[in-house]
């Protein structure tokens, strides 16, 4: 008698990441000895800053190294809370830590979707989102926002339906870097309320950001966003995942319930580290980085369709010939890694670079796409 292990519909329904798979490959090539110029994984490539690495070596001296309470240490959140008053001048209705802003997702896919409820995507989005929905059993209404990425206010408001339950804002974009300006967040805005729908916001990027402040939706609809941010990108955080989520008290507390049951708390050691934040220089970074961005923009303008971004550290670039699983494809054969636009999108027309690398690698990688763009 053959036996099958069991495996839920719900798992069939995702397929794995094409991000980790690009990963996995370039520690192939790597192996391989192969000269990559590697634009896949959006981390951030700067070690993590002296105050938080000495304050997580003395958390986890002094054995702060127990379970904490599941919404997360009281000095945390009340840091968090601290900062969202003082920049939304209002106090948050509910705070708590998460595992990372992905974790804060899970949770709140999972306390607010069901079988029949949908929730607006914006193409191109964030890989998690669809693939999250799918997983808390709910359907993912996908609207497009080409070719400039902005805010598609008049077609998100023809895709909503009685069903429509949560709309997702992502700004700073990834995989775009593009960041929504106040008119088109008090649009959605109004839109939310006219429909009765959540707001999440995830702003993990927000820091980021490289031609002026990043405006939130919270501004124009606090009673009903979700707020999601972390600490990932802008203090390199991105192995210790912690994350936090502020919205709703009710939204919140069962968000936090479910945690138990999961991810059972936030790391502890990250979260005393993290209240050294404010010991950071991160206008360096942002410096850097905008650097960067200037570099990768106006040395690709000339050959590639692009939209300049303005926070994050992607770009996505059109690519030559309008096939760009066949262009990723020959800038493998180039020794250069990029993400296929599909990853990100109902579309296969563009593709993400991630200009979190050194200059001279920038450098290297603009030569090397540019010279393959000839060919098409």
């Amino acid at each position: 008698m053959n036996w099958e292990i069991p495996i839920a519909e719900r798992c069939r329904k995702i397929d794995a990441s094409g991000i980790r798979k690009v990963f996995e490959l370039a520690a192939q090539r790597r192996a391989q000895g192969a000269d990559l110029v590697d634009f896949s994984i959006g981390q951030p490539d700067f070690p993590v800053p002296d105050p938080i690495k000495n304050a997580a070596i003395q958390a986890i001296q002094a054995d702060r190294n127990s379970y904490t309470m599941t919404q997360g240490i009281g000095e945390l959140r009340g840091k968090i809370s601290q900062q969202y008053k003082e920049r939304f001048g209002i106090e948050p209705d509910g705070v708590m830590i998460t595992s990372g802003v992905s974790g804060g997702l899970v949770l709140m896919f999972l306390a607010t979707c069901q079988p029949g409820d949908e929730v607006i995507i914006v193409d191109p989005y964030f890989v998690m989102y669809k693939h999250l929905v799918t997983l808390a059993g709910a359907t993912s209404v996908i609207v497009d926002s080409y070719p400039d990425f902005k805010l598609p206010i008049d077609k998100i408001a023809r895709a909503i339906t009685p069903r429509t339950k949560i709309l997702m804002i992502n700004s700073p974009s990834n995989p775009t870097g593009c960041v929504y300006d106040e008119k088109e967040l008090k649009a959605a805005a109004e839109l939310a309320r006219k429909h009765n729908l959540l707001l999440v916001s995830d702003e993990i990027y927000r820091q980021l950001a490289y031609d002026g402040d990043v405006a939130s939706v919270v501004k124009f609809a606090p009673e009903r966003t979700l707020l999601l941010d972390g600490y990932s990108k802008n203090l390199a955080l991105t192995g210790w995942r912690l994350g936090y989520a502020v919205g709703p008290k009710p939204l919140i507390e069962q968000m936090s319930k479910l945690q138990q049951y999961t991810f059972v708390c936030a790391p502890s050691f990250a979260q005393y580290a993290a209240m050294e934040m404010d010991s950071c220089d991160l206008e360096s970074k942002v410096a850097d980085y905008r650097r960067r961005r200037n570099l990768i923009y106006d040395g690709l303008k000339e050959r590639f369709k692009i939209v300049k971004p303005t926070g994050g550290f992607y770009i996505f670039p059109e690519a030559p010939g309008g096939d760009a699983k066949a262009f990723v494809e020959k800038a493998l054969a180039k020794d250069v890694l990029i993400i296929p636009g599909n990853v990100f999108s109902e579309r296969n027309t563009h593709f993400r670079i991630s200009y979190a690398r050194d200059e001279a690698t920038i450098r290297k990688g603009i030569e090397r796409l540019n010279d393959l763009a000839k060919s098409f």
